[in-house]
């Protein structure tokens, strides 16, 4: 996938200019909002259970954040992901925590059931996911386990998991790491766009799903299906990491978290074309797979 089908993207998604409902913690709101804001799209923080369905039916895209748990948060999630099917809309799962507890990992999989269009977590959600789903069998001993929602394991190690987790759902998957990788089952794209401090910006991780679900409505006017929409959202967030941590003041999480909504605002053509990698890791054939060395396999 080159930088000019990522701008390409991009342009149809800024065209758009898509709503995306977001159902998500208290937290990540205000930089999701200002991440979609600032990335061309335009956010609604929608949750409540006697108006959700409706939103969605204005909405173009769907996300759903498992974070906040309660019954009526999980009811209205649970219903609005329902309505988004039904109506053909793309939505995208972010499983946090997932593996943490019993209660969010019966919330996770509740959602997965409901056949979420993309599913972005760090690895040891997507390994915990897949495994409490029946889907994958984590070797013994393996790395990823959770620390609260903290990833203990690199997105390498999540890759078989992974296309598990996609070729039983019939869906995209997401892995974010130092390479975030994304996959149907088959193929494998590999993302080296990658800024360690936005580990340390709270909400970051759930920002970015908001904008995998942007990219999502507008692609298939880009001619584009789920898996490069969501490579090509990775890509963008990540370049306006980097953009925004070369740009700081000081190189600090403060800074990074304005620098990355300045970037997305204000970075043209040539930036995202020159500075987004996006490399094919596996084009198809069994499940497993190993890390990101960039070997088709």
């Amino acid at each position: 996938m080159e930088g000019e089908e990522v701008w390409r993207l991009w342009e149809a998604m800024r065209a758009r200019a898509p709503l995306v409902q977001c159902i998500t913690n208290l937290v990540s709101m205000d930089l999701m909002a200002n991440t979609l804001l600032a990335a061309g799209a335009s956010p609604a923080m929608a949750h409540a259970l006697d108006e959700v369905e409706d939103f969605v039916a204005i909405a173009d895209a769907l996300l759903v954040n498992v974070s906040n748990l309660s019954s009526d948060w999980n009811a209205a999630k649970k219903l609005a992901a329902a309505r988004a099917v039904s109506l053909g809309k793309p939505w995208v799962l972010d499983p946090v925590g997932c593996g943490a507890t019993p209660y969010r990992t019966t919330a996770c999989l509740q959602m997965l059931r409901l056949r979420p269009t993309v599913v972005r977590g760090n690895a040891s959600e997507i390994i915990a996911l897949a495994a409490a789903a029946g889907d994958y069998q984590r070797p013994p001993g393996a790395a990823g386990g959770v620390k609260g929602v903290d990833s203990t394991a690199g997105s390498h190690e999540a890759l078989a998991a992974a296309r598990a987790l996609a070729a039983a759902r019939g869906c995209v998957v997401a892995v974010s790491g130092a390479t975030d990788l994304v996959t149907d089952g088959r193929v494998v794209l590999g993302v080296d766009n990658s800024v360690e401090l936005l580990t340390r910006v709270t909400a970051a991780g759930c920002a970015l799903t908001a904008l995998i679900a942007a990219f999502l409505a507008a692609a298939p006017a880009a001619g584009a299906g789920a898996l490069e929409a969501a490579a090509a959202a990775l890509a963008v967030f990540g370049v306006a990491g980097e953009a925004g941590l070369a740009g700081a003041p000081r190189p600090g999480p403060g800074s990074l978290r304005v620098g990355l909504l300045d970037a997305l605002q204000l970075m043209g053509r040539e930036e995202v074309v020159r500075g987004a990698r996006v490399r094919l890791i596996a084009a198809g054939g069994g499940g497993g797979g190993g890390g990101g060395d960039g070997r088709v396999q």
